[in-house]
């Protein structure tokens, strides 16, 4: 079998971050400064005369959203339909989450941590989508503190679904001092921000270090698969029994939840991988 690995090239990717800090540390004010934001507000903050103030001077929306299913659908929105918005911020997640948690504690119980688990599984198709989507993602979480041995406090930690720091690129703890703001890097796989490094944030900072072009370019919508080609891969799947293992790779791998949420592309070359079958067969 033929290796698969390509040469590295350089990718603009968009900027995906984290945010977290105590109450009244700026998430919300620091998340909108953003382009063209989009915010699904989770506890009503949008509705406070600052906020409102500066969503309109970016030239943003709000939306209020205390169900995980609707923020799911209102992102696959942003997802597949044209805009003009350019930044999403779920401001904050700890909300929908805690929530969703609850949701699926009356569902399976919470036995051995069982709601943990089926609400972290809808959890990672919600990042799946957050990862594909061609726009700045900004989450932000309330915090907590974190313990040490003998319930010492060691610090500040995130108050959310507890991967969330494995799967964003940057990951800042958000300060006030006086009347400042400063992002504190918890975690950086970007060589701009060095961990550990603090400055104070502001949207221009911020935009210097990550590049202006990449956070301010328009987004793209992305299309989906066909009801025709969805129609066409079972056929073919049914034909050639494919295991669900092998559905289940290609799903993970499209970072797709199901055929309908594949991108239409990639439906597209599953097809003719499943095609060119016919080919050898007849050969």
């Amino acid at each position: 079998m033929a290796l698969r690995g390509i040469k590295p090239a350089h990718v603009e990717k968009r900027l995906k971050a984290f945010l977290f800090g105590q109450a009244g540390a700026g998430k919300t004010t620091a998340a909108i400064q953003m382009p063209k934001p989009y915010l699904i507000d989770c506890e009503r903050g949008a509705e406070n005369d600052e906020y409102v103030q500066l969503l309109e001077k970016q030239g943003g929306a709000y939306f209020q959203c205390f169900d995980f299913n609707e923020l799911v659908n209102e992102v696959k929105a942003l997802l597949t339909e044209k805009h003009e918005y350019k930044t999403l911020v779920i401001d904050p997640l700890t909300t929908i989450y805690n929530s969703l948690l609850d949701q699926c504690e009356r569902k399976v119980g919470s036995e051995f941590g069982r709601h943990f688990g089926a609400a972290n599984k809808q959890m990672k198709h919600l990042i799946n989508i957050l990862l594909r989507l061609d726009m700045n993602v900004i989450i932000t979480s309330h915090s907590k503190n974190e313990y040490g041995d003998n319930l010492a406090v060691l610090g500040q930690t995130f108050d959310c679904y507890k991967k969330l720091d494995y799967i964003f690129d940057l990951v800042f703890q958000l300060q006030k001092k006086g009347k400042k703001r400063f992002a504190l890097v918890r975690k950086s796989r970007l060589k701009a921000f060095e961990e550990d490094e603090a400055f104070e944030f502001s949207y221009d900072v911020l935009a210097d270090k990550y590049g202006r072009d990449v956070l301010e370019r328009d987004a793209v919508a992305q299309e989906l698969a066909s009801k025709e080609q969805v129609a066409r891969i079972m056929e073919l799947v049914d034909i050639f029994k494919e295991s669900p293992e092998t559905l289940q790779k290609w799903l993970d791998k499209a970072q797709s939840n199901s055929l309908e949420e594949l991108p239409a592309n990639i439906a597209q070359k599953i097809i003719g991988h499943l095609e060119s079958k016919f080919e050898k067969k007849g050969d």
